[in-house]
């Protein structure tokens, strides 16, 4: 076995809201730069067309991104925001991950029909959450894996990749829109829409790989340390109302 060993004691909320945040918080500071040189390659040349765009590019893939910031900016380029960031993960993500079991259980209720419905409304807004469920729960059903460390990684993984490519086209026009000038866009879908228009489909991908560089490692280091965290953190409340 790697890692601590499931239990049969359910987490508390506490144990997963505790668990949740410091594992985001963990995920937070190894992939930050990942998530910077995807931010650069999304707004790269956007108020150019793309045969311009690709002439006078500044950043070229992530490793390019990464290095080109050090170098004319300094290593701490790639961490700007980061207290931010960390304080988000531990309000945000210790509610949204923590809080999911126990809602999923809730509109469940033990019945595994209505999964289905879960799933699909709950796909949009929490993909890395809902994907990283069904994958670990298919490979549990069939046997493939046991509930551990090698599961977690697997299921993490794939949650990273179907994340990246349900998010990506969001993302971009996010981070296009925040960025822009002001009275550039009128509105998010008036972004979305120039970008269709001047730059074509592929530019609702621009970035894809920094993306899932960053949503994948960032949801294996997030899950796998969130599903020891709890383990420790249930055997350790265990141990203590334990008679001596």
């Amino acid at each position: 076995m790697v890692g601590f060993k499931a239990t049969d004691v359910p987490p508390t909320a506490t144990v997963k809201f505790l668990g949740a945040g410091t594992a985001a918080c963990i995920a937070d500071l190894i992939t930050f730069p990942l998530d910077t040189a995807k931010v650069r390659l999304q707004i790269q040349g956007e108020r150019q067309g793309p045969v311009q765009a690709a002439a006078s590019a500044q950043y070229r893939g992530v490793l390019g991104t990464i290095l080109t910031m050090v170098r004319t900016e300094g290593p701490r380029s790639l961490y700007k925001g980061l207290v931010a960031g960390l304080q988000r993960q531990m309000s945000f993500a210790s509610i949204r991950i923590g809080l999911y079991d126990s809602v999923k259980q809730f509109y469940t209720k033990g019945s595994e029909r209505t999964s289905p419905n879960v799933a699909r409304n709950a796909v949009v807004n929490c993909a890395e959450l809902v994907t990283y469920d069904l994958i670990k729960d298919t490979l549990l059903k069939a046997n493939l894996m046991t509930d551990d460390l090698p599961c977690h990684f697997t299921s993490a993984f794939g949650a990273g990749f179907c994340t990246t490519i349900i998010a990506s086209p969001v993302d971009v026009v996010k981070t296009r829109y925040m960025n822009s000038a002001p009275c550039q866009y009128r509105s998010a879908g008036h972004c979305a829409l120039t970008m269709l228009q001047k730059e074509g489909p592929q530019a609702f991908y621009k970035g894809f790989m920094p993306s899932f560089l960053r949503l994948g490692s960032w949801n294996v280091v997030m899950f796998v340390t969130y599903e020891q965290l709890k383990r420790a953190l249930v055997a350790t409340c265990a141990s203590q109302d334990a008679p001596f």
